[in-house]
Parts: structure tokens; C-alpha cells; sequence
């Protein structure tokens, strides 16, 4: 089975980090993030990696190399303009049987041999890893009628929704929805399988999971891989 990387973003949202940096190279702990995901999926026995690169990528490549000394085998795929989170996809050749993607900055415990069986388990052409995330309003919420009368006021409310994490599982007949060299971004690519009437599944997960975006989850998964580094470092 192959993983794509989607490593190919510019991570404004980590500036000044990311001028001389792409993010999948940001460090947490003594390495890259990256390279916390290729031991992670290693360990799942996923070892033929294509990384999809744009911004930086030299940096990236004279890093990771062919994945040799990683225990795995790398493959680059470039963008010649930015093409969104999905359209990369359609320049990636040999994605005939089903294949994982995902963001070249999460990290997580996700055990992706279970994300991959629920996606064999629901004939479904996309299966979403999801992650429940809770959101305080720090504003009284006020709700109104059709004459915008008041019918309730609460004060500082928390919702919960299912957000995507960031790792897909795609059945290769997916790549008919992607056409080469047009900008395409994941939730669009969605909204048009269900569209289209596609199974789309999600996967509930809740174990740990962060994406390193910004600053404050940055600075968060600096001190979380500190006292998790047993369970987000596969033993290979």
C-alpha cells in the first residue's frame, strides 16, 4: 500500500518559522515532524512513501533522500504551481489500488491499520479520519425567531463537531474526480463525491491528535511529545 505526504504547503500560519523552513521539517523534539510520520507508518508496514512537494522542496529531498536510512522508500512528486490539497493527486502516477493520504505535519496516535480496515469495511470511495473538538463562543449567543424576537440567550456556549484530521484513505477510482493540473481542494473534492451520490465515510478517533498550523499547537506539541514520545515513536 502507498501513503502520499502532502508536504508541498508554504505553513504561513508558522511564520518567521517557515521562510527558511517548510513545515513538515519543523522539529519536535531532536526531529522533523516527517519523520515522526514515516517511523509511524513503517511500524503499520506502509513503506512506499510519495511525498508531495512545492514550496521548499529541495530542503525536503536533501533531507529525506530516496527514505533509505528511514526504512523506507521515497518518491517526490512536484507541483509546477499550487494545486490545492487535492489536486496534487492526478500528477502522482501508480495510485491503481487503495491509498492513504495525508498532511506532512500531524501528529498523532492514529493507528492507520484500523483506519484502513474501516475504509475496506464501508465500500466507501473516502474514508475521513475525524477527530471530535470542542469550541467555546466567548460572546452571550442569542437565538431569534423569524421577527428576530429573542427566544433564548445563552451565555458563552461550547459545541462539539467532528473535524477531518488530516488523513484520508482513498479507493483509486477517486483519481476520475481529480483532473490534472487544476487547482482542487479536499472539502470540494467531497462535496462532489457526495454530490455525485459516493459513499464518503468518517472514522472516529479519540485518541491524541494536532496539527502544528500554528503557534500555540506549535508550541503545544513541543510539550506533549515530551511526555508522549513512547507512544507517538512506533519502537521499528
Amino acid at each position: 500500500m502507498k501513503a502520499v505526504i502532502l508536504a508541498g504547503g508554504k505553513g504561513t500560519r508558522l511564520a518567521p518559522y517557515t521562510v527558511v523552513l517548510p513545515k513538515p521539517l519543523m522539529p519536535v523534539g531532536e526531529r522533523p515532524i516527517l519523520e515522526i510520520i514515516l517511523q509511524q507508518l513503517k511500524h503499520v508496514g506502509i513503506t512506499e512513501i510519495v511525498v508531495a512537494v512545492g514550496y521548499l522542496a529541495e530542503l525536503l529531498e536533501a533531507y529525506f533522500g530516496d527514505g533509505r536510512r528511514f526504512g523506507v522508500h521515497i518518491t517526490y512528486s512536484r507541483e509546477p504551481e499550487p494545486l490545492g490539497t487535492a489536486g496534487p493527486l492526478a500528477l502522482i502516477d501508480g495510485l491503481d489500488e487503495t491509498f492513504l493520504v495525508m498532511n506532512g505535519d500531524l501528529l498523532t496516535t492514529l493507528d492507520y491499520r484500523q483506519l484502513i480496515a474501516h475504509h475496506h469495511q464501508t465500500d466507501a470511495i473516502c474514508t475521513i479520519a475525524m477527530y471530535r473538538r470542542e469550541v467555546q463562543i466567548s460572546l452571550g449567543v442569542m437565538k431569534v425567531d423569524s421577527a428576530n424576537r429573542l427566544v433564548d440567550y445563552v451565555e458563552k456556549p461550547t459545541y462539539d463537531f467532528q473535524v477531518s484530521m488530516g488523513a484520508y484513505v482513498f479507493s483509486p477510482e477517486i483519481l476520475q474526480h481529480i483532473s490534472q493540473g487544476q487547482y482542487l481542494d479536499f472539502p470540494d473534492l467531497v462535496k462532489n463525491l457526495l454530490r455525485d451520490g459516493y459513499v464518503v465515510s468518517g472514522f472516529p478517533f479519540d485518541g491524541y491528535w494536532l496539527d502544528i498550523g500554528r503557534h500555540d499547537d506549535y508550541a503545544q506539541a513541543m510539550a506533549d511529545f515530551e511526555k508522549m514520545k513512547h507512544e507517538l515513536i512506533a519502537d521499528n
